[in-house]
């Protein structure tokens, strides 16, 4: 049994009310009901929630939550876990309550970040989601979206998101001139071309960005006009990417990393899908702001 998608993530953030002005004003996401113990909360879509702000100095990812069919693969993804060497715990209810979850195990990747591993979690149809500024995002079987994650050591990040977790191999892409080139490993685990990439990068933050697909290209475009007019600033410019075809721009987040903003990603078939090496990350654009 293997993860199927990226349910949801968790960020500690020095500033909680500039975050809901750039997560709700900005790109879209609607407000979730507090979490039991007071956690602001957002949805881009049915489930109840989707993103977690928790108030904290690191300005960095705190946790990931990927999803699992039912209680069965729960389990068989926790006896990987521990077969591969990595420590499970179960998950009181109080804790999956927090996450809005029927059931829960928590471990850590090799980079010490916190990874939960959930089932049946909590939907709210009867308070439909509504975006003010967009016309709404691609989740369903894709989840979330993706992350990409700098990780200190590629091959034991590699074992852990793929062995113990089930993720499959997507592509590579290939940065910087010979003999200074940096490998960076895309993994899906869905039809979204990745849901995580790891990127042999250590010292700074662990989340270099996460991603959020919007249902149309006007809806990125719009966003892109709300970052002009509310001042917030660009790491990259709209571009079309080499190895999922996304278009797309990254805006620089309160916390200092990216969120990927975009649409029109094409899709992986394990049954018909070739891996591949890209020299470049973009087609065209997506150039970096001075």
């Amino acid at each position: 049994m293997a993860v199927s998608a990226l349910g949801y993530i968790g960020l500690e953030v020095c500033d909680i009310a500039g975050w809901d002005s750039f997560l709700h004003d900005v790109v879209g996401l609607m407000r979730g009901t507090p979490t039991p113990a007071g956690i602001a909360t957002y949805r881009i879509d049915d489930q109840a929630q989707r993103l977690c702000l928790h108030h904290g100095a690191s300005d960095d990812l705190g946790y990931l939550g990927f999803q699992v069919r039912d209680p069965a693969a729960l389990q068989a993804v926790a006896r990987q876990l521990e077969h591969d060497g990595f420590g499970v715990e179960l998950a009181s209810g109080d804790q999956c309550a927090e996450r809005r979850v029927m059931e829960m195990i928590r471990t850590t990747d090799p980079d010490g970040l916190g990874v939960e591993i959930f089932c049946g979690p909590y939907l709210a149809p009867e308070c439909p989601f509504r975006s003010t500024v967009c016309s709404g995002f691609v989740t369903a079987d894709q989840g979330l979206g993706h992350v990409v994650l700098s990780v200190a050591d590629p091959d034991a990040a590699r074992r852990f998101y793929e062995q113990a977790l089930g993720f499959r191999l997507s592509d590579f892409v290939v940065l910087g001139p010979p003999g200074e080139s940096i490998e960076i490993v895309f993994l899906h685990c869905n039809p979204r071309h990745h849901t995580v990439a790891l990127a042999p990068l250590s010292g700074g933050k662990r989340l270099l960005h996460f991603m959020v697909q919007m249902q149309t290209l006007d809806d990125v475009g719009s966003a892109l006009d709300r970052c002009s007019a509310g001042d917030v600033p660009l790491s990259m410019g709209l571009g079309r990417h080499t190895n999922d075809y996304m278009v797309s721009f990254y805006a620089v987040t309160p916390s200092g990393f990216d969120v990927e903003i975009g649409s029109g990603a094409r899709t992986v078939d394990d049954a018909t899908w070739r891996v591949e090496r890209h020299a470049a990350v973009s087609i065209w654009g997506h150039r970096r702001s001075q």
